[in-house]
């Protein structure tokens, strides 16, 4: 565990329009386990929120911010100033959810800042790197589904400077709650919050 965790920042970002469900449920018992590690966790459902897809307006493109003006933008200061990110979302037509895919549509701003406007992230408040981890449920078991969701998820991880840190993938779970007859699966989210508190096993 990092000696600084309780420093830490982990922001858990809720991607299904379904409340309850089995990626909610998962997603609750990771934040429980970087919790019990000594994080400060903070939970936002994104379908609760009014927030816009991207216009393609390039605003970003002068101000390195977007310029569309909603609740996306309480939004961007938690995810500046978390080090842990976990993203958790059901599998819908082998990708994540709409709700998962118009909030991080909306982070081309930070693809601007980086890759346009060459100007760094500022560094976390601890100054620990950023990290993240992604959590997918799905009612099938079709591998390309969760390797579409990883390849969001890994650029998505990219334009915050963010290292990818655990991916935890459940098939078969389509009715709600039904994740709770898996109880190896909720142990493995938990277990997944912990993860994220210890320190990056380099090897090489």
């Amino acid at each position: 565990m990092a000696n600084n965790a309780k420093q830490i920042k982990v922001l858990g970002i809720a991607g299904s329009p379904r409340r309850g469900g089995n990626s909610d449920l998962l997603l609750e018992r990771a934040l429980a386990g970087a919790a019990e590690a000594g994080a400060n966790v903070e939970g936002i459902v994104v379908a609760r929120l009014r927030i816009a897809p991207c216009i393609a307006c390039d605003g970003c493109w002068t101000a390195g911010r977007c310029v569309v003006q909603d609740e996306f933008q309480d939004v961007y200061e938690k995810l500046i100033v978390a080090e842990r990110i976990i993203l958790a979302t059901p599998i819908y037509f082998m990708a994540v959810s709409a709700q998962a895919k118009t909030f991080i549509d909306r982070c081309q701003c930070l693809w601007a800042r980086k890759y346009v406007l060459q100007q760094a992230l500022p560094p976390t408040p601890s100054g620990e790197p950023r990290r993240g981890a992604l959590i997918t449920t799905a009612g099938h078991s079709v591998s390309s589904g969760f390797r579409c969701a990883a390849t969001t998820m890994r650029y998505f991880l990219d334009v915050l400077d963010a290292e990818p840190a655990g991916e935890l993938h459940v098939g078969n779970v389509d009715e709600k709650g039904a994740i709770r007859e898996r109880p190896e699966m909720l142990e493995a989210a938990h277990a997944l919050g912990k993860q994220l508190l210890s320190k990056p096993n380099n090897k090489g």
